[in-house]
């Protein structure tokens, strides 16, 4: 590969990174994820 594709290959990887991190930080995702952890710690084993 060239540098330029490996150039191409990192913005693309920094704008899904970026992309990703809105997503995981909007409300609904994160109110998800928190219930989810808790739900996990309440477990009975």
């Amino acid at each position: 590969m060239t540098t330029s594709e490996y150039a191409v290959g990192t913005i693309a990887a920094c704008a899904f990174a970026a992309v990703l991190y809105k997503v995981v930080n909007s409300g609904p995702v994160l109110s998800a994820l928190q219930s989810l952890v808790e739900d996990a710690l309440d477990a009975k084993f």
